[in-house]
């Protein structure tokens, strides 16, 4: 039987609760089109859910650099996943805009994903739930900093 995690150096704890993390993110980021790398994916969901963008925005937010950026949004155009055009307010501006389909990507592959974690949760314990929802705040401060 192993020591109770409460008993174990706060360093111990740490590392196993990053890479449990790191390993329910990879699950997670599993349940997504094949055709999309995780990179490609998160820049969709961002052009879907903010609606368009220039590259340059994209880039901010994703915290990459433009030129990585500019692959990325190549990637889902050549897919037919966005599009580019014009700025109405600057012809010298490109924005990006998600396609039907792009948007159709987005939308089953956060079904998906709320399917496979939603059969897991509920799977746990009531107690076993309880803590891992009053541990979402904690999570989200983490992630926030």
């Amino acid at each position: 039987m192993t020591e109770p995690s409460r008993r174990k150096p706060m360093a111990e704890q740490s590392t196993e609760l990053r890479i449990a993390i790191m390993r329910l993110a990879r699950r997670m980021r599993l349940q997504r089109d094949a055709e999309l790398s995780a990179t490609q994916f998160s820049a969709l969901s961002w052009v879907v859910a903010e609606g368009p963008m220039t590259p340059g925005r994209l880039a901010e937010v994703e915290q990459v650099t433009p030129p990585s950026m500019n692959r990325t949004v190549n990637c889902l155009a050549e897919a037919g996943l966005v599009t580019r055009e014009g700025s109405p307010d600057d012809g010298r501006k490109v924005l990006l805009r998600a396609t039907d389909q792009g948007t159709a990507v987005v939308r089953e592959t956060l079904r998906r994903r709320e399917t496979w974690f939603a059969k897991r949760f509920a799977a746990l314990s009531p107690d076993e739930r309880a803590v891992l929802v009053s541990a979402t705040d904690i999570l989200r401060r983490f992630a926030d900093q």
